[in-house]
């Protein structure tokens, strides 16, 4: 099929071959089944449209079955995106090489001041801000396409947290006076944040917050635990989720407080964890005292916030997924053409062909869908967002692990060294497969919002 003919509603992703190494434009013509209103375009530019032909025809859903209104939309990164993309993997090849890496796995920072300082420079922690705070008011799939490259170099460092949990938080449901105080703080990167949701008894559903946020005079106190906060032992301001009016599911609504990290009564903790590029923290909250400026929005909107937030985060981390997988895939390919046995490269071997196959189609699909679910969170109905986040999540992380696992295949067993880069990746896709809701927890998402 001529390029000119792929239809508008294809998530794509062209980036020029010489201007970039992540060309995509395969994914195109894979991805286009999976839209009702691309298959019907395909059939009518057909030619010779036979009985046989039309016999072969995939099934196509009816349009007035489908609950997305808005697919028809096409994804090309502009060149400014492109740009943008290449010039963030130039900085994490010469600030963020392996050797960077590495020494921040034992580091308990995870990250030096000054590789943090540059990244400010180049604006990064303001991209999805609004420009009155500070920011460049970009859209998430700008952001999408520097968190690739992120994925890409195994970044460690506070810039998830920062970015897509404590300040997307502000961003969604802060006063006015919130916004000012914090906002431009964290463009400049002089601010760090991070978001405390999970406990001990739950899972990845909110719902399962028990902590209570006690009325007392003059504000709320919180006492309790959040288990896997990231990055909470550097950041400065937290925002915590705790329920308002009672400790059960069904007992009043979940509530969003902002609080300093130096407030009394609150200290963090280092939890093992098994991908140490990714530094996760328990905090503890002893009668925290909190006061009414401090809510975020209101007592009752926060279920609402935390979904939005927590959606956008999701889309995030599937980027830096793609961007690892990308890195995976090549490390595995690279290395299929060198490596020598019974005289013959092992890519001639037809098994090592097949992983490599499959790796690229994972990898080109995952990015489909990740254009797909950033470009959704700026343009697409509240519907769409939603369900394309906790897509964009499963197939992503999947595909990730997948092809790390593919490759540690494909390299045999230089792939079970520490020496070896590769367990770093895998390490990463793990963690990034459970963050925010393992697939099992998405999958009954979308089957929650398709049935509504």
């Amino acid at each position: 099929m001529a390029s000119g003919s792929t239809p508008s509603c294809v998530p794509r992703a062209t980036r020029s071959k010489r201007a970039h190494p992540r060309s995509s434009g395969t994914s195109s013509a894979s991805a286009a089944w999976a839209c009702p209103k691309t298959r019907a375009g395909l059939r009518g530019k057909s030619r010779g449209d036979t009985s046989k032909t039309s016999r072969l025809r995939p099934w196509r859903r009816r349009e007035a079955d489908s609950p997305l209104r808005s697919h028809a939309m096409e994804v090309n990164l502009s060149e400014d995106q492109i740009q943008m993309a290449n010039q963030a993997r130039r900085f994490f090849e010469n600030l963020m090489p392996m050797e960077y890496v590495r020494s921040m796995l034992e580091d308990p920072r995870g990250y030096t001041d000054p590789v943090w300082n540059k990244m400010a420079e180049m604006g990064w922690m303001g991209m999805c801000l609004p420009e009155a705070y500070g920011g460049l008011g970009l859209g998430l799939l700008d952001l999408s396409v520097v968190l690739e490259e992120m994925g890409r170099a195994v970044a460690p460092g506070p810039f998830f947290s920062t970015v897509l949990l404590a300040a997307e938080a502000l961003v969604q449901a802060g006063t006015e006076e919130q916004k000012n105080r914090y906002l431009p703080l964290i463009a400049s990167g002089t601010l760090l944040g991070s978001l405390a949701l999970h406990e001990p008894e739950g899972g990845a559903d909110p719902g399962y917050v028990r902590m209570p946020a006690r009325p007392r005079a003059g504000g709320y106190t919180l006492s309790g635990t959040k288990l896997f906060v990231p990055d909470a032992h550097t950041a400065q301001i937290l925002v915590c989720v705790a329920r308002a009016g009672g400790m059960r599911r069904k007992e009043g609504g979940l509530a969003l407080f902002v609080l300093k990290t130096e407030t009394p009564g609150l200290t963090t903790r280092l939890l093992p964890t098994m991908d140490g590029t990714r530094k996760l923290c328990a905090v503890d909250f002893k009668r925290v005292k909190v006061q009414p400026e401090d809510v975020l929005g209101d007592l009752t909107n926060g279920q609402e916030t935390l979904e939005r937030v927590l959606q956008k985060a999701a889309v995030g981390l599937s980027a830096e997924c793609v961007g690892g997988a990308q890195k995976a895939m090549e490390i595995a390919t690279e290395y299929a053409k060198v490596r020598v046995q019974f005289d013959q490269p092992i890519g001639s071997f037809q098994s090592i062909k097949h992983r490599c196959a499959q790796m690229f189609v994972e990898v080109e699909s995952a990015r489909s869908v990740l254009y797909w679910a950033a470009w959704a969170q700026d343009h697409g109905d509240p519907m769409e967002a939603a369900l394309s986040s906790s897509v964009a999540k499963v197939y992503c992380s999947e595909a990730y692990r997948n092809t790390c696992a593919s490759a540690i295949q494909v390299l045999g067993g230089t792939g079970f060294s520490w020496e070896h880069d590769i367990h770093l990746y895998l390490k990463r896709a793990k963690a990034n497969e459970v963050a925010l809701g393992d697939p099992v927890y998405h999958r009954e998402r979308i089957v929650r919002l398709l049935a509504g």
